[in-house]
C-alpha cells in the first residue's frame, strides 16, 4: 500500500490517522456503487476500505479501496476527497469552527498564470484555448447533470414578478465586463467591492450560478492564488456571519445543491460544488456590496470562503446571476428592478480582444431590442431558457424538421461554445464546411471543435456567410464571422459550434455566439431581448 503515505500528504489528511480495514459501511458503500464513478470489483469478498477522520467536518469518512485505486495519483486524491465530501453533505453537522482547524499550506496549482498584480488585474500568461475548451466541456456536463435531476429546485420560489412592486431605487448600476482568459478562466469577470470601507476584487459573473462567494482571509483551510489580496472580514465595519437559523441558510440547499452545515457556535456553513470538482466551503455572510463608484446594497448575502479548490484561475470568487433568491442579481433586483443586461466583448485566443463589455442591473432602454419569451424548465428553473426555432445560412433555413429544435435551450454566459442538437448541428456544419472548404483545406479537429480549416481568421472570415439564429416570437441573432469561426491557433480556424451528443435533450446558446450583442433579461415581463452593437 505504498500510495497511503502519498494520501497523507494531502492537506485534508495531514496529521490524522488513515486506517485500512475489511468491510465498508454498507450505506456509504451503496452510495459509491450508485454513483457515476467506476464500480469497484469486489470479487465476492468484503472490500478493503480506507477511512479517516475529516478535519473539516469532524466526522469519520471512508471509501472502498478498490474504487480509489482505479484512479491515477492526482485524480485519486481529488476524487476521494470530493466524493466523500458529497457523500456526507446530506447529514453534515460541523462540530468545530473552521478558524480553529490545524492545516498545512499544500497547494497543487492547476494553472500557471503569472499575475502582474497591477491596476488592470490581469496576468501575463492567458489561459490556453485548448484548456478553455476542456473547461467548457466540463461545465456543459455539469449543466447536464443538473437537468438530469428532475424537479431539482421546483419547490423553491424563484424571482419572477418582483419588479411589479414599488422599488427603492429604479435607477441602474453599471460595471465593466471583461474576458477572463488573462485571469486563467474561460468566463467573464468584473470588479466588485465588499465591506466598509470597500475593497475591490475581480470575480467571475455567471448566469448559470445561484450563489455568490469570495475568498476570505485567513483562509484557514485553503485559498487558491488570486490577483490582489483576499477579502479580510476583520477590516470591514459592517461584516457579519449569518446564523443557522437565518432564512438564507435554509435556502442554501437549492442555491448550492448541497445541504448547509452548522458550527458549534451556530454559524451557517455553505458548501458549493461544481462539475469539475471545484468547490468552495465557508461561512454564510452579509456585508455591504459596492458596484462601480458607489454602494449598491448594504446587506448583501454571500459566502466567505475558507476552503476554495479548483479551476477558478486567479479570480477572487464567483458571483451568480441565476434565477434564485440568493443570486447577486436577485438581491440587487429589490433595489434596481427585475431586469439586467450585459454585453460580452470579443474574446479570441488569437488576435485582438474586444472592449466595452458591461453588466447593467436595473432600468434600461428596450426600444432597439428584439424579444423572445423567457421560458422555464422544471428540471432546473434557476437557468434561463428560450426557444430556438430555426437557423439560416446566407438567408436560407437549414433543411431540418421543426421538431429537431424542440428541446429546452439554455442561454448561458458561462458556456463558451453553443451546443446544438445533433441533427441541427450536422446540417449547419455541412453547409458551412461546403462553403469554406471550397477555398480552404479541412484539417483535423481541435478539442471539441470538429470542423477546422487551414487559414487565419482574417482570411477565412471573408467568405463566411451570415448565420442567423431565429427564436420564437421573431427575435434573432445575426451572427458575424467573429461569432461563427474561431482561430484556435495561428493558421487554424474552426467553427464555433458543437453538437450535444452525450447530453440530455437540451441545447445551449454559449457566449461565443453572444459576443458583441447586448443581451437583456427582463424577468418582470418574462422575456429575453437582443440588440446589435452593444460592445466590440
Amino acid at each position: 500500500m505504498k500510495w497511503v503515505p502519498e494520501l497523507k500528504q494531502n492537506r485534508y489528511l495531514n496529521n490524522v490517522d488513515i486506517h485500512l480495514h475489511q468491510g465498508c459501511n454498507e450505506n456509504l458503500r451503496s452510495r459509491f456503487e450508485t454513483s457515476s464513478q467506476p464500480k469497484p470489483n469486489y470479487n465476492s469478498k468484503p472490500p478493503i476500505c480506507i477511512s479517516y477522520k475529516s478535519p473539516l467536518f469532524g466526522t469519520n469518512l471512508e471509501a472502498p479501496l478498490a474504487l480509489v485505486k482505479e484512479f491515477e495519483e492526482m485524480r485519486l486524491i481529488f476524487s476521494l476527497i470530493f466524493t466523500l465530501l458529497l457523500a456526507r453533505s446530506s447529514s453534515v453537522r460541523v462540530i468545530q469552527e473552521v478558524d480553529q482547524l490545524k492545516h498545512t499550506a499544500l497547494h497543487l496549482p492547476l494553472y500557471h498564470v503569472k499575475g502582474r498584480h497591477d491596476s488592470d488585474q490581469t496576468s501575463e500568461t492567458p489561459l490556453p484555448f485548448s484548456e478553455a475548451l476542456a473547461l467548457d466541456r466540463t461545465r456543459v456536463m455539469f449543466l447536464n447533470s443538473r437537468l438530469e435531476k428532475k424537479n431539482l429546485t421546483a419547490a423553491h420560489p424563484i424571482v419572477k414578478s418582483r419588479g411589479s412592486g414599488r422599488l427603492i431605487d429604479q435607477k441602474s448600476v453599471d460595471v465593466p465586463l471583461n474576458p477572463g482568459l488573462s485571469l486563467g478562466i474561460a468566463n467573464y469577470y468584473t470588479k466588485v467591492g465588499l465591506g466598509t470601507p470597500p475593497t475591490y476584487y475581480p470575480v467571475v459573473v455567471d448566469t448559470g450560478s445561484s450563489f455568490s462567494w469570495i475568498q476570505c482571509a485567513p483562509c484557514k483551510v485553503y485559498c487558491h492564488p488570486q490577483i490582489g489580496p483576499y477579502f479580510n472580514p476583520s477590516t470591514s465595519r459592517t461584516y457579519q456571519k449569518l446564523s443557522c437559523d437565518a432564512r438564507q441558510c435554509s435556502a442554501l440547499e437549492v442555491a448550492t445543491l448541497n445541504n448547509p452545515g452548522c458550527t458549534s457556535s451556530n454559524v451557517c456553513v455553505y458548501v458549493t460544488t461544481y462539475g469539475d470538482m471545484s468547490t468552495s466551503i465557508g461561512y454564510l455572510s452579509q456585508d455591504s456590496l459596492s458596484l462601480g463608484s458607489g454602494q449598491a446594497l448594504s446587506n448583501f448575502v454571500f459566502g466567505c470562503g475558507q476552503d476554495n479548490e479548483g479551476l477558478f484561475g486567479k479570480s477572487a470568487g464567483l458571483f451568480g446571476l441565476a434565477r434564485n433568491n440568493l443570486s447577486m442579481f436577485s438581491q440587487l433586483s429589490t433595489k434596481y428592478g427585475n431586469i439586467f443586461s450585459y454585453c460580452l466583448p470579443t474574446n479570441t485566443p488569437v488576435g485582438k480582444i474586444g472592449s466595452g463589455g458591461f453588466l447593467s442591473i436595473g432600468k434600461t432602454s428596450s426600444s432597439s431590442k428584439k424579444f423572445t419569451p423567457m421560458l422555464s424548465e422544471p428540471r432546473d428553473p434557476t437557468l434561463y431558457y428560450l426557444k430556438l426555432s430555426a437557423i439560416s445560412v446566407a438567408g436560407r433555413k437549414l433543411g431540418v424538421a421543426a421538431s429537431d429544435y424542440s428541446v429546452p435551450t439554455v442561454i448561458d454566459s458561462g458556456t463558451t461554445i453553443s451546443r446544438l442538437t445533433t441533427s441541427v448541428y450536422k446540417a449547419l456544419r455541412r453547409e458551412l464546411v461546403r462553403i469554406i472548404s471550397s477555398k480552404y483545406r479541412v484539417t483535423e479537429a481541435y478539442s471539441i471543435l470538429d470542423a477546422c480549416f487551414k487559414g487565419s481568421f482574417d482570411e477565412i472570415s471573408k467568405i463566411v456567410p451570415t448565420v442567423q439564429l431565429i427564436f420564437q416570437g421573431g427575435a434573432d441573432l445575426d451572427l458575424t464571422p467573429h461569432n461563427v469561426i474561431i482561430e484556435v491557433e495561428n493558421g487554424t480556424t474552426c467553427l464555433g459550434f458543437a453538437d450535444n451528443s452525450g447530453l440530455s435533450d437540451f441545447a445551449i446558446i454559449g457566449n461565443q455566439q453572444q459576443q458583441t450583442f447586448e443581451v437583456l433579461y427582463d424577468l418582470s415581463n418574462s422575456r429575453i431581448g437582443f440588440a446589435t452593437g452593444g460592445c466590440q
